[in-house]
């Protein structure tokens, strides 16, 4: 390749990606259910990282300008207000599958996010993670703000050749400026695996509280119920002893093979809400949707609302990508305005937002009629919407 060519391919690469990061987002018009609005464009792709710290442009190294550390997929972002701005953590996923972690900011958290310079360097314990993600903010009433994230490492127990079996606990970091960040030990719980533990953003009877997901393998949640909720003294040296189910698993529901906490719980008038995931199986393999309840301000352990079914599910080409039929939120910023942006990755693949407000939020989770468990109690509803429906029109 001749010089010229190297230098108009890095012009035209340069161009594409800047006007892709221009995009203004669009909402879907074709979606509408008075609860949130969803829109057109993934908010990040593995493609809006920056170019160089995917090429090398440097002709005498490179001189194909061929792509040496690609970026497959970005998606499952924490995210918070931070300095005005929308700041996600984005877990980035590179071609050689291992994760990793890096800040995203954006004015109005719908589009045009750029990322920080470089990723974030995430120190290590002393029993280094294979691999990390999934990191879920939380600016807490202490002063720090902190990640918590899954940290996953083979089995030491695997069986000979099973090199698919692992173990993941929660791994905690905490920083002031979302860029220096320091490892804390992991946080030690009598659940054989932990993942999908989030922090409390306020002290609960003087204590830390966490939501957690006992599990007693990577894969099978086991004897695990549910979402649980635990308190520990010291976020430095993390121990959680019971842990309290508040949202449990159960059967022909969207949540019955397993659930777990999702973004940092939203402050509101009217309670905690709490923005999560379910999991049933399918004649595909596993289903996985978004769902939502509320606990009160006074014990964010005690269920308020509990609205039955998901309120996010895979939808259009949502569907499509590394692990198919799957939405899944560990992120969503209230922005000063009032609206809330939830954040969720489909399919392992690209990270969607849905925009709502905290009003609509309220609104949803003490109007929408909890799950009845049933077929004929599912009807019972239906039908009584129905009627409602009638004497209103009819009386208009």
């Amino acid at each position: 390749m001749t010089e010229k060519n190297f230098n108009d391919i890095v012009t035209r690469i340069r161009a594409e990606h800047a006007a892709m990061l221009k995009r203004p987002n669009e909402i879907r018009e074709e979606f509408y259910n008075g609860v949130y609005k969803r829109y057109k464009y993934p908010v990040i792709t593995g493609d809006h990282t920056p170019l160089e710290w995917r090429f090398d442009f440097n002709p005498e190294t490179n001189p194909f300008f061929q792509e040496r550390l690609g970026v497959h997929a970005a998606f499952n972002s924490g995210a918070m207000m931070f300095n005005n701005k929308v700041c996600l953590m984005v877990r980035l996923e590179g071609n050689d599958r291992k994760s990793f972690f890096a800040v995203a900011e954006s004015e109005n958290g719908i589009d045009n996010f750029r990322f920080h310079d470089k990723p974030i360097i995430m120190p290590e314990t002393d029993d280094p993670d294979t691999n990390v993600y999934d990191m879920r903010f939380t600016e807490h009433e202490d002063g720090w703000i902190y990640g918590l994230f899954c940290t996953e490492r083979a089995d030491p127990d695997a069986a000979p050749g099973d090199l698919s079996a692992a173990i993941a606990q929660c791994g905690i970091a905490r920083t002031r400026d979302l860029i220096n960040w320091e490892r804390l030990p992991d946080l030690k719980s009598q659940s054989a695996q932990q993942r999908n533990v989030v922090l409390h953003p306020e002290f609960v009877d003087g204590k830390y509280a966490l939501y957690t997901r006992p599990q007693d393998g990577f894969i099978d949640t086991g004897s695990g119920g549910g979402i649980g909720f635990a308190l520990c003294s010291d976020m430095e040296n993390a121990v959680i002893g019971e842990e309290k189910i508040i949202d449990k698993r159960i059967y022909h529901t969207i949540k019955e093979v397993k659930n777990g906490h999702g973004a940092t719980p939203v402050k509101t008038d009217a309670g905690w809400l709490h923005i999560v995931h379910g999991v049933r199986a399918c004649a595909s393999g596993l289903r996985y949707v978004i769902y939502a309840f509320m606990t009160a301000l006074d014990d964010p352990s005690k269920p308020v609302a509990t609205p039955g079914g998901f309120l996010i599910a895979p939808y259009s080409d949502e569907y499509i990508g590394d692990v198919l039929n799957c939405v899944f939120c560990n992120g969503a910023a209230a922005t000063p305005d009032g609206r809330l942006l939830i954040y969720y990755g489909a399919s392992d693949t690209r990270l969607m937002v849905a925009e709502t407000t905290i009003d609509r939020m309220i609104d949803y989770c003490f109007n929408t009629p909890a799950d009845g468990l049933r077929s004929a109690e599912c009807v019972r509803q239906r039908i009584e919407l129905i009627e409602r429906n009638k004497k209103f029109l009819g009386s208009n």
